[in-house]
């Protein structure tokens, strides 16, 4: 019962990413209907049924505007797990500050890259100027509102089903 699912609002927005056994919960409670299944069948003592993929809830939920958090999570995710200076891709990587902390470079959005370890050894504490060592891209700010966290909604958006219901954004499509 490892599996996700996409919880939306009764207005189909959506809401949050939650775990199968949460989902059932809800749908036993009578507090969401199930949109879509993934195909696969859970058993109980006494009955069995598709397990949900897609659940509505019956109520609106309301929920203030969220904001987009800077964390090495959403960095990483952002920058979709690739190095921004050699275009290495992989889950080994590191935060680097484009402008060096001892240069007066903050932690910002558009300061922050992912790096692979070999990069950031060679820049080291130098801009990328000093290193000769071209981004690939210039860091921006997602414009992303995260109803869902940026990770679920890019591992969400590779969801055929999932796919309808996510708002597009693009800053965030998928690199080929």
């Amino acid at each position: 019962m490892s599996q996700e699912v996409l919880v939306l609002n009764n207005d189909y927005e959506p809401l949050n990413v939650c775990n199968m056994r949460r989902a059932i919960v809800l749908v036993y409670l009578g507090k969401a209907d199930v949109l879509h299944t993934n195909g696969h069948d859970v058993h109980s003592v006494s009955s069995m049924f598709r397990s949900p993929s897609v659940v509505r809830l019956r109520y609106h939920v309301k929920r203030p505007l969220p904001e987009l958090r800077l964390s090495r999570r959403s960095v990483f995710a952002r920058d979709y797990y690739t190095c921004q200076y050699c275009g290495h891709s992989s889950k080994d990587l590191t935060i680097d500050h484009i402008v060096p902390k001892r240069m007066g470079g903050q932690s910002t959005w558009e300061n922050l890259v992912c790096c692979c370890k070999k990069c950031n050894g060679k820049k080291s504490d130098k801009s990328p100027e000093q290193a000769n060592m071209p981004l690939l891209k210039l860091p921006r700010r997602p414009r992303f509102v995260p109803f869902i966290s940026l990770t679920k909604y890019l591992e969400g958006a590779q969801n055929d089903v999932w796919r309808d219901y996510l708002p597009v954004f693009k800053d965030f499509t998928m690199p080929s």
